[in-house]
């Protein structure tokens, strides 16, 4: 029976003709409907999957040559524009609405040869970090049907942790893609703001969100941001004269690491956590590396300052979502145009984008603007400058990904400033725009995995994927 390992591995199996793929593809499709219970597909490309299958095993018969990504089985999130299908942002709001085009970055990968297999639950809008916050229902963690499996890219991390398909996309606005990575025991990388295009990405927060990548693996995690780190007319936010980079490439030397005191030594955070990260920095020393602990003063601002700003951006994000264009047309009938927007609204949006719309538009109300917005905005602008600092004198920085391993389902209804305070730790990227990675490396005695999250400077995520290989082979 075929078992997925790397990219590179599985095109051997193709040459030698040990596998197709087409059983590949029924080989996903089968897994996928014995796990339906996790809910983590919202819908499955089962008919076109196979016949891009056949057609690519034709042309391997015929001697064509194999493209990067022949025959690679991948999910993307419902939030990832991809022409001809459905795309929702797992919410009532643009239920049945098809897209018109396709994201840049998917059709990078579309390129290459890549069969996009289905599209994946997330919490709607990709606002929550639990997955519980979807129009589809929840997502479950495969490990432990019990837990979350993470939010807001839940159900792409539970199609790769549960060999529904090879690699998956999400997004990460404050955490989307490392906090469901680690809650699944799989690797997800967010790249530097800018580094891969956001066309065909619906905006949640539009100077925060980023597409990322979760595998089982570096090796095919670095090929895939090969891949889709190109410049893009259509993304004015992306450096159009970047230079060409091989993120594959991976150097072998000393490192000097920068281990976060006010993370890995906070109250909220798990002792077991605690006690791997602290052994993990005594690990780096002992081979060589500067592994040393540093303090961080605004870590305590991070939450704030980020749920300011991205509620803000998010309520006028979402005001192009009216009813009238496309998306939910209310039944109840009106004659007031006001009247018709707020139903179409009241019965698309779920409760959680309800709430950060009205806080992002409170924030962004006079006589608040300056005390809020403008506030979170000088946090942002001092976050900056001392990361830039920090990265004067270390490579990388390495902390937690969560304070906690996967959380019990329904935790978010009885806590929901304890759900918003779990992301202090990964919403630190998104804020200053450099790329992270979450790279599973222990077990829990809870039987859960987790791992760390490690940091680095813009445009260095080379530099990002060489420290991550690096510390998983510490534990392999």
């Amino acid at each position: 029976m075929f078992i997925f390992t790397t990219i590179e591995e599985f095109h051997s199996q193709l040459k030698n003709e040990t596998i197709s793929c087409s059983e590949v593809v029924e080989k996903y499709l089968r897994t996928i409907k014995e796990k339906k219970q996790l809910n983590a597909f919202i819908e499955v490309y089962e008919k076109e999957a196979l016949e891009k299958a056949a057609a690519l095993d034709v042309q391997l018969k015929t001697g064509i040559a194999m493209k990067k990504l022949h025959g690679v089985v991948i999910a993307i999130k419902d939030v990832i524009c991809y022409k001809d299908h459905k795309v929702t942002a797992a919410s009532n709001i643009l239920k049945g609405f098809t897209s018109l085009y396709t994201s840049t970055a998917l059709q990078y990968l579309i390129d290459e040869d890549a069969i996009i297999i289905g599209n994946c639950n997330c919490d709607e809008f990709a606002m929550g970090s639990s997955n519980e916050n979807s129009a589809y229902g929840k997502v479950l963690n495969g490990l432990n049907e019990t837990k979350v499996p993470g939010g807001s890219s839940g159900g792409s991390a539970v199609a790769v942790q549960m060999d529904m398909c090879m690699l998956a996309l999400g997004s990460d606005t404050g955490g989307s893609v490392r906090q469901p990575a680690d809650f699944c025991g799989i690797v997800g990388l967010k790249p530097g703001y800018g580094t891969i295009s956001r066309y065909g990405l619906i905006a949640y927060a539009s100077s925060f969100d980023q597409i990322g990548i979760f595998g089982k693996n570096i090796e095919d995690v670095a090929l895939f941001l090969n891949i889709m780190a190109r410049s893009d007319v259509k993304d004015s936010t992306m450096n159009l004269h970047q230079p060409v980079i091989d993120y594959t490439k991976n150097a072998h030397r000393k490192y000097k690491i920068a281990f976060l005191n006010q993370a890995v030594n906070n109250s909220i955070i798990d002792p077991e956590i605690a006690q791997k990260i602290n052994s993990l920095q005594n690990d780096l020393i002992k081979q060589g590396n500067v592994a040393n602990s540093i303090d961080l003063d605004l870590l305590d601002f991070v939450v704030p300052a980020y749920y300011v700003l991205t509620t803000a951006e998010a309520s006028s994000n979402l005001g192009r979502y009216d009813g009238i264009r496309y998306g939910n047309i209310s039944n109840v009938q009106n004659s007031e145009l006001n009247e018709f927007y707020l139903n179409n609204r009241t019965e698309g949006f779920g409760w959680e984008v309800k709430r950060r719309i009205m806080l992002g538009t409170f924030v962004l109300s006079a006589g608040y603007y300056d005390t809020y917005f403008f506030k979170a905005q000088q946090i942002r602008r001092l976050l900056i400058n001392k990361v830039l600092a920090i990265f004067m004198d270390y490579d990388v920085i390495v902390m937690p990904v969560s304070p906690v391993t996967a959380f019990n389902i329904g935790r978010n209804e009885i806590d929901p400033i304890a759900t918003y305070m779990a992301d202090i730790f990964t919403v630190f990227a998104n804020l200053t725009g450099i790329p992270g990675i979450a790279v599973p490396l222990f077990s829990h005695s809870n039987n859960m995995p987790f791992g760390v999250q490690i940091m680095a400077n813009k445009e260095q995520e080379v530099l990002l994927l060489e420290v991550a290989e690096m510390l998983s082979s510490f534990y392999k």
